[in-house]
């Protein structure tokens, strides 16, 4: 039997299929690990290295565009809401999201997931117009050609961070996607102290009240940003068209028997929050499921012009065909 490489981020739900535990029907597993797992994706894109691999999905999506040869299983290993990503300098004025309008903003690049749900969110809710806001970032986009004018690079090797506390940006993106990092994650990045909130001379929230936010968001528009989702190299499904599903029912089990031991979610105490924000399952599985999430997602996408406008709107054409129960 052939063995499927496979690149995951460290999740406790999917650890019985990279311990063994769980088996993907016919094929036998050998994990891959790559730290951050984000270079992964690159070279994922890039160079088709592994068999499975996790992904962003709006990389997922640019890479289809561009005719690499990934397919996909709706798998959505990590979610979260995004309100809270977004820290102003201190003495900005920014005080509401249209003051964004004429401003730097750090995010580590263009495309990345977290920068996508939140310029979504900035339109649709709040009115921002997203074009006039300068988007300061220090890193590559997994796949090139894409990046509209309102973008700059950083050229000195400064971390968004740093600038952030300089004042020379007026506000940026936390974590993985701004200000949390530095280094490129092909050359193996490091985490990097977040500049701290609060106070005359730290950065503060654009929201206060992120939770409450994030979570009428949610109940009005039934969007639960993804975060990642499980890729594949086309040729494999060509080969054996049974393979999307059993790879999809062995991360489904995968699943199960982690809630099995554990379900309060208490291994990763996000998700817990998370599900008791949303009231059910922190990282649903499936397309139905996720319809409003996925509608959105390629929506936005668009809209920031990483997708093309005639990039197809039916969900299920995003997958590899197979048998995708809700999870």
């Amino acid at each position: 039997m052939d063995k499927l490489t496979v690149v995951l981020g460290d999740y406790p739900h999917a650890r019985p299929l990279l311990d063994g535990d769980v088996a993907i029907d016919g094929y036998p597993v050998e994990p891959v690990e790559v730290t951050p797992v984000i270079g992964a994706y690159r070279r994922m894109i890039r160079d088709l290295e592994f068999d499975v691999c996790e992904l962003a999905p709006v990389s997922y999506l640019m890479a289809r565009q561009a005719g690499v040869a990934l397919t996909a299983v709706p798998v959505f290993l990590n979610r979260r809401f995004h309100h809270g990503d977004v820290q102003c300098a201190a003495g900005s004025g920014i005080r509401v999201p249209r003051d964004l309008e004429g401003r730097r903003v750090g995010v580590r690049a263009y495309s990345v997931s977290t920068g996508v749900w939140v310029r979504g969110v900035l339109r649709d809710e709040y009115g921002v117009d997203i074009d006039k806001i300068t988007w300061v970032v220090d890193d590559d986009d997994h796949v090139e050609g894409r990046i509209p004018a309102n973008v700059e690079r950083v050229t000195d090797g400064r971390s968004l961070g740093e600038l952030l506390r300089a004042g020379e940006i007026d506000a940026a993106l936390t974590g993985n996607a701004g200000t949390g990092r530095a280094g490129a994650p092909r050359a193996g990045w490091t985490a990097s102290a977040e500049p701290q909130a609060g106070g005359d001379d730290g950065p503060y929230p654009l929201f206060p009240e992120a939770g409450t936010l994030a979570v009428d968001h949610y109940l009005r528009t039934g969007v639960y940003p993804l975060h990642s989702l499980i890729a594949l190299r086309s040729e494999l499904v060509e080969r054996d068209p049974a393979l999307a599903t059993a790879l999809y029912a062995a991360f489904a089990e995968s699943k199960r028997r982690h809630l099995s031991a554990q379900p309060a979610w208490s291994a990763v105490p996000r998700l817990a929050r998370q599900g008791q924000q949303i009231g059910g399952d922190p990282v649903p599985y499936g397309i139905a499921a996720n319809e409003p999430s996925l509608t959105a997602m390629v929506r936005f996408a668009k809209d920031q012009g990483l997708l093309d406008p005639e990039f197809p709107a039916d969900l299920p054409s995003l997958f590899a065909p197979g048998d995708y129960p809700d999870a």
